[in-house]
């Protein structure tokens, strides 16, 4: 029987950073531009500054649902070929989705990524 593919301690610990700062950042984006109305106005009005230009670049991917998209795909990559990085992409794509109301692809995309750590881990070449 082939072993599943279950990421070491060390490895979870990366995944855990990975997961928290994709959510810190998330977070910060909507508090700080989406739900701040000085900020947002101001972005809106044209302020040309690398904040305002996140925010604008994050509203055309909240739009079309591109963050859940992202990590509905990344899941499924992972679900057919596990593979720690691809893991730690769909993590950071879930988070982003699930703060910034791509909730139900990403809500899925999760599901898929749980269900991914039940499959036998690749051959070794």
């Amino acid at each position: 029987m082939r072993r599943l593919f279950l990421p070491t301690a060390r490895q979870v610990n990366w995944l855990l950073i990975v997961g928290f700062l994709s959510v810190g950042q998330a977070l910060y984006l909507r508090l700080m531009a989406f739900e701040n109305a000085n900020v947002s106005v101001a972005c809106r009005a044209g302020l040309n500054t690398w904040f305002c230009s996140t925010y604008r670049l994050s509203l055309v991917l909240f739009h079309h649902e591109i963050f859940g998209a992202v990590a509905l795909i990344a899941a499924l990559v992972n679900l057919i070929r596990p593979s720690l990085v691809v893991l730690a992409f769909a993590l950071a794509a879930i988070g982003f989705g699930l703060v910034l109301h791509n909730a139900e692809l990403s809500a899925l995309a999760a599901a898929i990524l749980i269900l991914s750590l039940a499959r036998p881990a690749p051959a070794e070449e």
